[in-house]
Order: structure tokens, then sequence, then C-alpha cells
């Protein structure tokens, strides 16, 4: 599952971390629709906003739908067919949509029928390992190039910081009843963990229930593309990208993360497991520090030598065990071919 994320990025270079290539080739920036509302974050949960990416399509009807837009959306998931005067009476979670139900719950399949696919954008997200003395949580991301450390130089075409986690969502807007501005919100899809990553948050397996859970991670241009253009992608080709990954990393965080309340660069510093779990101040502590806090205001260009040294943890091996994975393609192989060929089969 996804509780808690960061997205620390200043607007200008979050929107810059955006950049795309459309149809012909052209490096573009996302439209950014409702910037004021968006507010960098360390720590943010369910029920705050944060920034998402989909077709400039569900905005304008005659715009291309290869082109995106950036908008701020509230996390949590309401549906549009909701009938009551508050979102805060919906009496379920819709945080985080299973990727083997979200096609048969009535919360997201009418959206996802509908093509209302959205890219949730983060440096990372927050996982917790129970432990005999508590839980201790992790900070789980793509991993980074040394250029994520450098300052970017105004104007660059190419954004070279920091690579944001691109997670597959689901979106839907709600209109109150009577007069009321429409809310958007959306729900973060979630697969199977891999092997490597399943330690980290264990569950009991049991029957129907499936096992520990992860993001939905879209990895690359391409991917994102897919799941963006819902009138070049149907549905039953968009869902093949919602699997596992094992191109992330991750490292261990102080429990300072566990008070939503906290919301400084401190989450997301490294820690040595063993050692106090209080943030130390550390070289490579504050090296990551520093480069978390220029996201927002600026700092010295960094050296090669100065990167930090955490120990980061690879996925190399996919798990085993069945995935929702193979749920969804039980799911395709019913809407996208003839029984005939089927029974063949």
């Amino acid at each position: 599952m996804c509780g808690r994320t960061a997205c620390s990025l200043a607007a200008d270079n979050l929107r810059r971390a955006c950049a795309y290539r459309d149809r012909r080739g052209q490096h573009r920036q996302p439209e950014w629709v409702r910037r004021e509302r968006y507010q960098p974050s360390y720590n943010k949960g369910p029920q705050s906003n944060g920034p998402v990416l989909l077709s400039r399509r569900h905005l304008h009807q005659d715009a291309d739908s290869s082109e995106r837009v950036l908008m701020d959306m509230r996390w949590g998931l309401v549906p549009s067919w909701f009938k009551q005067d508050n979102p805060s009476k919906l009496q379920f979670n819709t945080s985080n949509c299973r990727s083997d139900t979200m096609l048969s719950k009535s919360s997201y399949k009418g959206a996802l029928l509908k093509g209302k696919r959205c890219v949730v954008l983060a440096d990372g997200f927050y996982e917790w390992q129970q432990q005999s003395g508590g839980k201790q949580p992790y900070f789980i991301y793509f991993p980074q190039s040394k250029d994520a450390m450098d300052k970017e130089t105004e104007g660059d075409e190419e954004w070279k910081g920091w690579r944001l986690l691109t997670m597959a969502g689901i979106f839907d807007c709600w209109k109150p009843p009577g007069e009321g501005e429409m809310l958007y919100t959306y729900t973060i899809i979630t697969v199977d963990a891999s092997k490597d990553v399943s330690f980290i948050h264990h569950r009991q397996v049991r029957p129907g229930k499936g096992v520990a859970g992860m993001p939905a991670i879209l990895d690359g241009d391409e991917a994102i593309r897919k799941w963006l253009d819902f009138a070049e992608v149907p549905t039953q080709e968009a869902v093949k990208l919602i699997q596992p990954t094992e191109n992330i990393v991750f490292h261990p965080v102080s429990t300072f993360v566990n008070n939503i309340r906290n919301n400084t660069p401190e989450c997301v510093a490294p820690i040595e497991l063993g050692a106090k779990k209080e943030v130390k101040a550390t070289p490579s502590n504050k090296v990551m520090l520093g480069w978390l806090k220029s996201s927002q205001e600026g700092s010295p260009q960094k050296k090669e030598n100065d990167l930090p040294k955490w120990t980061t943890q690879f996925i190399h091996t996919p798990s085993p065990k069945k995935t929702s994975t193979d749920v969804l393609q039980q799911w395709l192989g019913k809407q996208g071919q003839p029984a005939a060929k089927k029974h063949k089969a």
C-alpha cells in the first residue's frame, strides 16, 4: 500500500521535471492548472493535496489527448456518483486501489473505463516494517543519477534534477449537490510487492486478500504516455502497465516521519540501522538535506565527491508468487479475445 509520500520540489522545478516530448517530438512542459494550491511537502498523507499529471483532453474536449496537464488534486478518490453533501461522509478508504479489484469495485471501475487515468508525482513514498520495538520506516524512490544532486541551471531544456517517482492513479471529479466547486480527487493503484521489498511491509497471506503491496510505478515516459493517453490507448491495453517494478531503491529513515505533523527534510534523511533512530549530523545526511532544501530555496553547486553515501538496496528478482497482474491478464483475456479463440487456446 502507499500511506505517505513526499513531493518537495518547488512549483517551477516540478513543472520542469514533468517535461515531455509531444507527438511531433517537440519538448514541452505541461500546463499548470490550479498551481496556486500546490504546497511542497516531505510528509504528505491521504486527504492532503498533491500534484498529478493527466491528459489535457479531460479539461478541454478539443485538445490533443497526448497533451499533458499538471494539476493539484486531493488524495482519496470521491466517486462522481457519491450523493452526500460532504465528501468526508464517504464510509470507505479510497486512498489506495488494489489492481486486482479496480475493475470490479464501483468506486473505481466507472472512472477507469471512462479513461480517467492519472500519474501521481512524488519524490518517493514511505513504507513501514513491523519490528519488536515498533515500526521502522523506509523511503522508497527511483535510482538517482549524480546530476540529481547538482544545482540546475536556469533555462535548461532538459531537467537533470531529482527524478520523480511516477505512480499510476485513477481520478474522478465530484460536484456537491446544489452550488459548489468541483472537487478533483485521486487514488493510487497498488500491486503485489516485489520480493525484496515485501519484507518491509509484511502481511499474512490470506486467500483472496493478496500479499504486501506497493504503488504501481510507471517507469519511463513511454509508460506514462500510454497510461495518460486514454483516447489512443484503451483500458484493456493500459492496464497491462500495472505490475510491480524492479527499478527502485530504498533506505531507512528516522521515526521522525511517523508523525504527519513533522514536515521537514529530516523525514527523508537516511539513517544507519542499529544506531539511534534520530537523524544524525553525518556528512551524508548533511548533503542530502542540503539538496532537498535547495529544491525550494537554492544551494551551491555540489561536487561529485560530495554525493550521499547511504546504503541503497536494489530490487533484482520479482516475486515468484501469483500476482495481481495474473488477475488483470484474466480480465484482458475475457475482454480482448473472442470466446471461440479462448476455448481453442
